[in-house]
């Protein structure tokens, strides 16, 4: 009878401590949603309808200065383009000479190991370019 009752002590602290689990994580992830991720910064927008429509909401925009507003960032964005497109290609003779200097002290086993990491990154800056987030 007494090695049935530890067995019983032994299954309802097993039991009372996965409750407690299951409360103490139940309260972290309320103080990490409502008290951490609230106190952080909200992010900016991330395009052009985005903004325009912050714009629109927090300055109470007419829709004349929207259409002008609009029309002033479509011309930003036009600037920016071609901006992008006479500097890129020393961003990337730049971005090759660094790649090269990095190359030569890497040792032959850490080289492909470079490549891969290097194709990852820019597969991420094209997938960025596509959506706008250059």
């Amino acid at each position: 009878m007494d090695a049935n009752q530890g067995s019983r002590k032994a299954v309802l602290l097993v039991f009372v401590l996965f409750l407690l689990g299951i409360a103490l994580g139940s309260l972290g992830t309320y103080v990490v949603t409502t008290r951490v991720l609230a106190a952080r910064p909200q992010t900016a927008p991330h395009g052009p309808a985005q903004t325009m429509a912050m714009f629109t909401r927090d300055l109470n925009l007419t829709p004349n200065q929207q259409t002008q507003i609009q029309a002033i960032m479509n011309d930003t964005r036009a600037h920016y383009a071609a901006l992008h497109e006479k500097l890129d290609p020393e961003y990337e003779q730049v971005r090759h000479q660094g790649r090269e200097r990095i190359r030569q002290i890497l040792t032959p086993e850490q080289v492909p190991k470079f490549e891969e990491l290097l194709r990852q990154m820019d597969e991420r800056r094209r997938q960025a370019a596509a959506e706008g987030h250059d």
